[in-house]
């Protein structure tokens, strides 16, 4: 039996609405987080980089130690009694990151990050199954990660790479989308379900029943959304969908790529080696059924164990309450900063978004923003963030990025609000 790490007891939430439950209290929650005990330029912090990463509560960082000194080991081959633990823990990991989705065991293969998991679709399908001259369809608020891999393999492929463009106000055009899957039918269609920068949430179970209607394969980017939203595989109509535990208080070195059985059924491996395979030759090798045919090597075991413990904590606490918490804190944010003189927000309004807020302050670089926000003790995120096309479309070369989680409450949007105006008072000249 693999070691079972209790969270300790002050994690223990029960879920938002419940009877007895307490009501959503970040003041409360922070104590779960270590990191936010600590102080910043003798500031407590304000940590609003969560798009990020997202910090760890206790209990998994308990769970991540728990594993490496109590059950230590490889997985899946071994008949000793850490090996049978490591196994566990491992295949447990899976089996409740499933549940969390409302999939299937073996349509979950881990990864080392959502990068690795879009890189895996781009080459190991659409690579395989795309014919010269068909069309994959992106957005123009894409991440590199669900872009770069996309125009590797349509170069080498020779496949054809269209992007659909965006409202004025940052929403994905759907008109235009519609349009886009009548002109091309496209082969492949890879979107965020939400942005990174502009918070924009994509309608994605409505523009996926259209994609697939026309033929396509719907390949979702859920970084920023499976920590922060109920994501449901079956409702939510993609074939893939990738994301990482980082971004939702799981420890970094994991990702997680979900894939219709069938689809993965159809996918080839991105890497060879040890338990990938069915049988192998000098000359030849066939792959072991997914998704062990996706996870060559060691995989990341210690960190399935820990995530396990995410997964948990989000559980008790409840999607639907983190949203909403995530909703109300940005409705505040947003009307505090429009009141802020030559600051430009971008994206659609509190109604269309999640936690996330980009904006540039005239007279100001992003990059120097932040640095005097963190002489605050408030942490944000400053540069293109791997949205360089999207930021050209805005038209300027960085936004300053504030991003939220259920540790966060006014009182961080207050301090992000006067560092702000410190700022515009110092670098300014206003």
């Amino acid at each position: 039996m693999a070691t079972s790490v209790q969270p300790p007891a002050g994690d223990a939430v029960p879920p938002a609405g419940a009877k007895g439950a307490p009501a959503f209290d970040p003041a409360v929650l922070r104590r779960d987080f270590p990191i936010l005990q600590r102080t910043v330029h003798g500031r407590p912090l304000a940590y609003l980089d969560s798009a990020a990463t997202s910090q760890k509560p206790a209990a998994v960082i308990d769970a991540l130690a728990a594993f490496y000194r109590e059950s230590n080991a490889n997985v899946h081959r071994g008949i000793h009694t850490l090996a049978e633990e490591a196994t566990a823990a491992y295949e447990g990991a899976r089996a409740r990151t499933a549940a969390f989705l409302g999939a299937c065991e073996d349509e979950i293969v881990f990864t080392r990050g959502t990068t690795e998991a879009l890189n895996m679709v781009a080459w190991g399908w659409a690579f395989h199954h795309l014919q010269p001259g068909d069309t994959i369809l992106v957005t123009l608020m894409e991440h590199h990660s669900n872009l770069v891999p996309w125009q590797q393999v349509a170069a080498r492929g020779g496949f054809q790479l269209r992007a659909v463009p965006l409202t004025p106000d940052g929403r994905l055009d759907t008109e235009a989308f519609t349009r886009l899957l009548e002109a091309h039918r496209p082969r492949v269609v890879a979107l965020a379900h939400m942005s990174n920068v502009l918070g924009t949430i994509n309608p994605v179970p409505e523009l996926a029943r259209q994609a697939r209607a026309a033929g396509a394969v719907v390949v979702v980017d859920g970084a920023q959304s499976v920590p922060h939203l109920p994501v449901d595989v079956g409702s939510l109509g993609a074939d893939f969908l990738a994301f990482s535990a980082h971004k939702m208080l799981g420890p970094t070195g994991l990702g997680v790529l979900y894939g219709r059985r069938e689809r993965l059924a159809e996918m080839e491996p991105l890497l060879g080696g040890g338990g990938m395979i069915r049988r192998v030759e000098v000359d030849r090798s066939t792959w072991a059924d997914p998704p062990q045919r996706f996870e060559a090597g060691t995989p990341p075991i210690a960190e399935a164990a820990a995530f396990t413990a995410a997964l948990d904590y989000l559980q008790r606490l409840g999607l639907e309450a983190v949203a909403a918490h995530e909703r109300e804190l940005v409705r505040y944010a947003w009307e505090r900063l429009q009141q802020v003189p030559g600051l430009v927000l971008y994206g659609p309004g509190p109604e269309h978004r999640g936690g996330v807020l980009s904006f540039t302050l005239e007279g100001v670089h992003p990059h120097d923003l932040a640095q005097v926000l963190d002489g605050e003790g408030v942490a944000i995120r400053a540069g293109h963030h791997c949205t360089q096309p999207l930021h050209r479309h805005l038209g300027v070369v960085a936004t300053a990025r504030a991003s939220f989680y259920i540790y966060n409450d006014r009182d961080d949007v207050d301090r992000l609000v006067d560092g702000i105006e410190k700022a515009r008072r110092l670098l300014a000249g206003s």
